[in-house]
C-alpha cells in the first residue's frame, strides 16, 4: 500500500541499470585505450621480443611481466563475461583476480627492487630516486584494488576504482613511448595519466549528470601522487629508504 501511494505521487524513479549499455560501450573502449598504450610502450622490449623468450634481465622480471600482461588480459575477459551477462562467472573470476592482484603488488616490489639494485634510472633519474616511481604506481594499484574488492557488490564504483587502478600502473607503459618530447620532459607524463582520467570524469558528467565519488577521489589520488613521487624521491629519507631496500636479501 504504501508502494502504491508512493508511485501515485512520483516519489519512485527507475532506478539506472547496473551495467548499462553505454557503460559497456565506455569501460571496453577504456580498456582497449589502455591495452594500446601498454603494447605501444612494451611492444620493442617485450611483446614483439617473443614475451618468454624477450632479452629481459632476469626470470623475476620475467614473472612480472608476465602477470601484468594477464592482468590485461583479464581485464578483457571480465568485461566480455559481463557483456554476455555472466554475472556469477564474472564474480568468481574476480576473485582470482584479486589474488592475482595481491601477486602482482609483490612482483611489483620485487621487481623495482631488483632494478635499483642493477642501477636502472630512466627518465634521466639516479637509480635510488626512480625507485620512488614504480614504489608509488605499485601502492596506488594496491590502494585502488583494495576498495575496488570493498565496492565489489555497487558495479558503478568496483569498475571505476579497477580501471583507475590500471591506468596508475599503465604510467609504467607512457613512460617508454618513444616519443622525443615525453622523453626530455618526463613531467609531461603526468598529462598522459591525465588524459586517461579526464574521459572517467566527463563520462560520468554525461551519463550520470555527476561525477562519482569514486572518480573523484581515485584520479585526484593519483594525481597527486604522480605530482610528488619524483620530488619525495631527491629526498635523503628516500635514498636511505632506497639503499635499506637494495641491501635487502
Amino acid at each position: 500500500m504504501a508502494t502504491d501511494a508512493m508511485r501515485r505521487q512520483g516519489v519512485i524513479h527507475r532506478t539506472r541499470p547496473d551495467n548499462p549499455a553505454w557503460d559497456r560501450v565506455f569501460f571496453s573502449t577504456m580498456i582497449v585505450a589502455l591495452w594500446a598504450a601498454v603494447l605501444y610502450g612494451f611492444a620493442r622490449t617485450y611483446f614483439l621480443a617473443g614475451m618468454i623468450s624477450a632479452p629481459l634481465p632476469n626470470r623475476t622480471i620475467h614473472v612480472h611481466g608476465a602477470a601484468f600482461t594477464l592482468w590485461m588480459v583479464l581485464l578483457v575477459v571480465q568485461s566480455a563475461l559481463i557483456s554476455a551477462k555472466k554475472v556469477a562467472w564474472h564474480r568468481r573470476l574476480g576473485m582470482a583476480g584479486m589474488g592475482l592482484a595481491v601477486a602482482m603488488v609483490v612482483l611489483g616490489v620485487l621487481a623495482a627492487t631488483d632494478a635499483l639494485r642493477r642501477g636502472a634510472a630512466p627518465l634521466g633519474l639516479d637509480p635510488k630516486t626512480f625507485f620512488v616511481v614504480p614504489i608509488t604506481a605499485i601502492a596506488m594499484f594496491a590502494v585502488l584494488v583494495f576498495f575496488a574488492y570493498r565496492a565489489r557488490r555497487r558495479p558503478a564504483t568496483h569498475k571505476r576504482l579497477i580501471l583507475i587502478a590500471t591506468i596508475a600502473i599503465a604510467a609504467a607503459a607512457f613512460g617508454r613511448w618513444p616519443i622525443a618530447i615525453l622523453q626530455a620532459k618526463p613531467p609531461l607524463l603526468n598529462l598522459v595519466t591525465l588524459a586517461f582520467l579526464l574521459p572517467i570524469v566527463l563520462y560520468d558528467v554525461v551519463s550520470l549528470r555527476r561525477v562519482q565519488k569514486s572518480t573523484i577521489w581515485a584520479s585526484l589520488f593519483v594525481m597527486a601522487v604522480q605530482l610528488v613521487r619524483v620530488p619525495i624521491g631527491f629526498t635523503p629519507a628516500w635514498h636511505s629508504f632506497a639503499t635499506w631496500m637494495a641491501g635487502k636479501g
